[in-house]
């Protein structure tokens, strides 16, 4: 991973706004530590995430960005620490807590139904917005059918947003990485979700496919007004998409500020050119 000094490179991003004003404090992490056995992933770490920003969080392989991401949506508990999410504070955030209270998720790895078509895959992002019962959906009758049929018109203009209509139907095992990425990133968006995270999701992908998804995730950031968290390693697409980013290494914050101010931070440099290790 490097630094570029110019805030660009391959894969770089359209730049956004500079006069980009977030909103207030959404969601808030306090002196969070984590540890596995003896091993400490993340330390006494705190930052917050504004309404209506992109987030990065960027650090060398094995710094704790996944941990801290699994903290936020409740895969993993913390030893220490609280979280507060939209005014409320715990110790701890349960998953389904997590994606009831509107946090949404994509992971390193492309988490799809395989041998479902795009269409179902990211209709299955809306089983949380259902409200019928069983037996209704089962009849698919009535109050159900409308109600499923409200939920595919939605799942419609996500494809659309997305353009991958000509997809639709595709069974996902069948798509190339790039696309795959994408559908998750609708069946994410599926969820209407305040906080979006998003884990690595340019990783795999050519230049082509980068500056595809960078505008994508501008575009859900400016047209759905969506809270976005993100792990990048490519610079250039971090600095060009950001409006703040935190830095960890070996599980500690060592920077947090506007993309400038990471740039020409010496701990950050040191960190990724390997000089203070």
């Amino acid at each position: 991973m490097r630094v570029d000094a110019e805030g660009g490179g391959p894969g770089a991003a359209p730049k956004k706004g500079e006069e980009r004003i977030t909103g207030e404090v959404l969601l808030s992490i306090d002196d969070i530590s984590l540890s596995f056995g003896g091993v400490k992933a993340i330390s006494h770490v705190s930052f917050d995430i504004r309404k209506g920003e992109i987030r990065a969080i960027i650090g060398p392989n094995g710094a704790g960005k996944t941990s801290m991401l699994n903290v936020i949506n409740g895969f993993y508990h913390p030893q220490e620490g609280t979280i507060t999410f939209k005014g409320e504070t715990r110790a701890k955030m349960r998953p389904y807590v997590a994606a009831s209270q509107g946090i949404a998720r994509t992971f390193q790895n492309v988490a799809l139904f395989k041998g479902m078509s795009t269409l179902d895959n990211i209709m299955s992002g809306r089983s949380l917005k259902m409200h019928r019962n069983f037996f209704w959906q089962m009849l698919w009758f009535g109050p159900a059918q409308r109600e499923e049929i409200a939920h595919r018109r939605r799942v419609e203009e996500i494809i659309d947003f997305l353009e991958i209509e000509h997809i639709r139907k595709t069974p996902v095992g069948k798509l190339p990485y790039g696309l795959q990425k994408r559908v998750e990133l609708g069946r994410a968006l599926a969820m209407e979700p305040d906080l979006l995270l998003l884990d690595e999701p340019m990783a795999g992908m050519n230049l082509e496919e980068k500056e595809d998804m960078s505008r994508f995730i501008i575009d859900v950031s400016d047209q759905f007004g969506t809270t976005i968290a993100l792990i990048e390693h490519d610079m250039g697409v971090v600095m060009d998409l950001s409006d703040r980013v935190v830095v960890l290494d070996y599980g500690s914050k060592i920077a947090d500020g506007t993309p400038d101010e990471v740039r020409g931070n010496q701990k950050v440099i040191d960190a990724y050119l390997g000089v203070a290790h």
